[in-house]
């Protein structure tokens, strides 16, 4: 005979519990999105406020970048026309305030507003950094893969030097490197520049031109232009990448081989299911996912890295411009320019956090 208890069947607390926790994941995802997003305002905030009291350390912007060349009375006028006779909290929260409405000032040297200096050779730098993102994806993930595949034989060890070399070789010797190789010893490609002179003429001639030169030579439609501008980009792109490219190796290498080793992974292997299809689908999916997480930390890199970068091929992007600023010290420009690179690298972290709660909803809690 089969006895029912109905208060067993009323108050079941496994199935609506399971209903709850399937039900509240777009909650728990909302709320991710809403919480990171509101981490931007105090990433931006420190950033900001480092960088403007590092700045006041050395002394004040108007006599590092033109005070040579004024007189004690005109210098003392465009101190104060400038504010910088004042409290440095006065200061500060005038330079918040400006902040908060967009302004991130003009460069003393030249007068040019900041937004516009950004505006102008921003596009460069997001072009660079876009090539040397893919240089990194293309390079790192397969080898690491391959390194995980080979753990602990020849190709795995000879891999893993490789990353920890490309990491850890410094980004403007490794472009002297090779443009020493390919460029005056090969021949093969350019020196430096973003394009021939002949080629910006026609790309900064374009109605609209969008700054970035491979959109630009798109539109075009002229082979010539489109291989010459990849051409400018090769040796710059791998220089900024490979730096990246070791970090994406270790990191697919290392979620690789503890995905090999799992559960999951041995039942489908005692299925028949072939080696070649575990690592690509198997193994490679869950080892993505930390691939995305840190992405956002090496874009931030990458920006880092352009300055050095840009210096040594002439490519004329806001770590050239930021490299001049400073040896000009002006130091206004200089502050405008890293603060909107925060706002640039909080908003893209932000982008790839929500990126990877998509994709993985163990990111979520």
């Amino acid at each position: 005979m089969t006895l029912t208890n109905p208060e067993a069947i009323e108050t079941d607390p496994i199935k609506p519990q399971a209903q709850r926790r399937a039900g509240g994941g777009g909650g728990g995802l909302g709320r991710y999105i809403l919480v990171r997003f509101l981490l931007i305002i105090p990433t931006v905030f420190i950033l900001v406020t480092l960088v403007f009291f590092l700045m006041r350390v050395i002394g004040n912007p108007i006599t590092a970048s033109v005070g040579g060349r004024l007189t004690p009375t005109q210098l003392q006028e465009r101190l104060h026309a400038a504010g910088y006779d004042r409290p440095v909290v006065v200061q500060y929260l005038e330079y918040l305030g400006k902040l908060l409405r967009g302004d991130f000032g003009s460069a003393s040297t030249d007068n040019r507003p900041v937004t516009e200096i950004i505006l102008q050779y921003g596009g460069a730098t997001a072009e660079l950094v876009f090539y040397a993102l893919v240089v990194a994806l293309v390079l790192g993930i397969p080898l690491g893969m391959l390194a995980a595949y080979l753990r602990d034989k020849w190709p795995d060890v000879l891999l893993r030097a490789l990353a920890i070399l490309t990491y850890a070789t410094p980004v403007f010797f490794g472009g002297l490197l090779l443009k020493l190789v390919f460029s005056v010893w090969l021949g093969w490609l350019p020196l430096g520049d973003r394009a021939s002179s002949r080629v910006q003429l026609v790309l900064d001639g374009i109605p609209g031109a969008s700054g970035i030169y491979i959109i630009d030579a798109l539109r075009t439609g002229n082979a010539e232009i489109i291989g010459d501008v990849l051409q400018h980009a090769v040796l710059p792109a791998l220089t900024l990448g490979l730096l990246t490219a070791g970090i994406f190796l270790r990191l697919v290498r290392a979620n690789m081989i503890g995905s090999l080793g799992s559960e999951y992974v041995d039942a489908a292997r005692s299925r028949g299911v072939r080696e070649s299809r575990l690592v690509r689908t198997h193994a490679f999916r869950p080892a993505l996912v930390p691939i995305i997480t840190v992405m956002g930390l090496q874009i931030a890199m990458l920006l880092g890295g352009s300055v050095l970068t840009e210096t040594t091929f002439g490519w004329r992007g806001l770590g050239f411009e930021l490299n001049q600023y400073l040896s000009a010290r002006d130091f206004v420009a200089v502050q405008g320019i890293v603060a909107m690179l925060a706002v640039i690298v909080a908003v893209t972290n932000f982008v790839v956090d929500v990126i990877a709660a998509l994709i993985d909803p163990r990111v979520r809690f």
